[in-house]
């Protein structure tokens, strides 16, 4: 694997190149000493074999460090604003029952290069903070989240989410208010009403059926032998002589 990066605002560049063999680290030269690497003691034969050709390493710091950038830059000019697009998130605050932790989640947003953080009184923080990695979506976008354990009793307004995207100097900044928070308990009760309701109407139903059925079972069904008058009468015993 080998490449640059080139950053836009600051002007940093960085090449690397590394190897590897089934499916671990191999070799990898170091740009800035500008040495061959071995990580593991079968590639130490190779490394002194590579780094004794200096004019081979050279010529890769070299590309890396000009030629890589060059080409990175007119691949960058040729997509034009689709690859220098910035997109800001929606910004969402959720929250499974009232004692979970809540969740700042931001989707929508682009290029990947972007931060999520909670601060209290205008300072980040870290305690009771767990930050998610960043996720693709499908439309080619990115979502991420990023959770606070808010002590019992901590006043909310003391805390926002922040969201910070590369090459946008505007922050994205979302209160922590009570009335912004989206609970799922309040869905799962609402849903178990719903379900409750179904229920009762199909019961309700079944029982109408059933009971229609029944009549009209009853309603072609012949009298009984024993329900008719003269048949009782024979049934009677005859008195003794």
């Amino acid at each position: 694997m080998y490449g640059c990066e080139w950053d836009d605002e600051t002007g940093e560049i960085k090449g690397y190149e590394q190897h590897g063999y089934d499916g671990e680290d191999f070799i990898a030269l170091d740009l800035k000493d500008g040495l061959w690497i071995a990580p593991k003691p079968q590639a130490v034969i190779t490394k002194n074999k590579l780094n004794n050709n200096r004019a081979d390493i050279e010529y890769r710091k070299n590309y890396y460090a000009t030629e890589c950038p060059e080409w990175l830059k007119k691949y960058l000019n040729a997509g034009g604003s689709s690859l220098v697009r910035t997109v800001l998130p929606s910004v969402s605050l959720l929250q499974k029952s009232s004692s979970s932790p809540i969740s700042c989640h931001a989707t929508g947003f682009y290029p990947a290069r972007a931060e999520l953080l909670w601060r209290k009184d205008g300072e980040e923080i870290h305690e009771g903070v767990e930050k998610g990695q960043i996720l693709p979506n499908n439309d080619g976008t990115f979502q991420m989240s990023v959770d606070l354990q808010l002590p019992s009793g901590e006043d909310m307004q003391r805390y926002e989410c922040v969201f910070q995207l590369s090459g946008d100097k505007e922050d994205k900044i979302t209160k922590l208010e009570k009335t912004k928070i989206r609970r799922n308990e309040g869905s799962f009760g609402q849903m178990m009403v719903i379900i409750g309701v179904i229920v009762a109407v199909i019961l309700v139903v079944l029982a109408v059926s059933a009971f229609i059925l029944y009549k009209k079972k009853n309603a072609k069904r012949p009298p009984s032998p024993v329900e008719n008058k003269e048949v009782q009468q024979q049934m009677l015993p005859e008195p003794n002589a």
